[in-house]
Parts: C-alpha cells; structure tokens; sequence
C-alpha cells in the first residue's frame, strides 16, 4: 500500500526531505503523498522514513492503494530505472 497523510498534519516539513522516492510535496493545506511513487520506502528502508520522523503520526497505509511487497519492490525498480539510479 502507500501512505497518505492525514488532516492532522501541522506542517513541519520533516516527512518531504526523508522520502527516497520524492512522493511527498506540500499541498494546498496539507502535505501530500503521491501514490504512484511511494514503496513505503521498500527498496530504500526497512519502515517507511516519514512514519518514523512525523512527530504526530499522521501517515497511515492508504487503503485505497493496496500493493503487496512484491508490488512496491517492483514499483521501486521502475522508479530507480527511470532515475538513472
């Protein structure tokens, strides 16, 4: 699955910097995760690098992107293919 960040995000700015992928961007109120890009940090990390650093815990699965393991371990390899990574 991806994450999401929920309303109760202040802000802070600490998640944007963490994500390997470049999933998260500020939104119009909130910080956004882009589903298309985010493993969960699945190729990168063993837990997600925003859910450790969000000091509200804000950052859920998102249920309405479910993937498996092998899912977002494949995402990861197209995303780092097409980052020259």
């Amino acid at each position: 699955m991806a994450l999401i960040i929920t309303d109760e995000c202040i802000n802070c700015d600490v998640c944007e910097p963490e994500c390997p992928n470049g999933a998260i961007s500020p939104g119009e109120e909130i910080y956004i995760i882009d589903p298309d890009l985010c493993t969960e940090c699945v190729g990168h990390f063993d837990e997600p690098q925003c859910q450790q650093v969000c000091p509200v815990d804000c950052i859920p699965l998102d249920p309405a992107h479910k993937e498996s393991q092998d899912e977002l371990m494949d995402k990861y390899h197209i995303i780092t293919e097409a980052l020259g990574n």
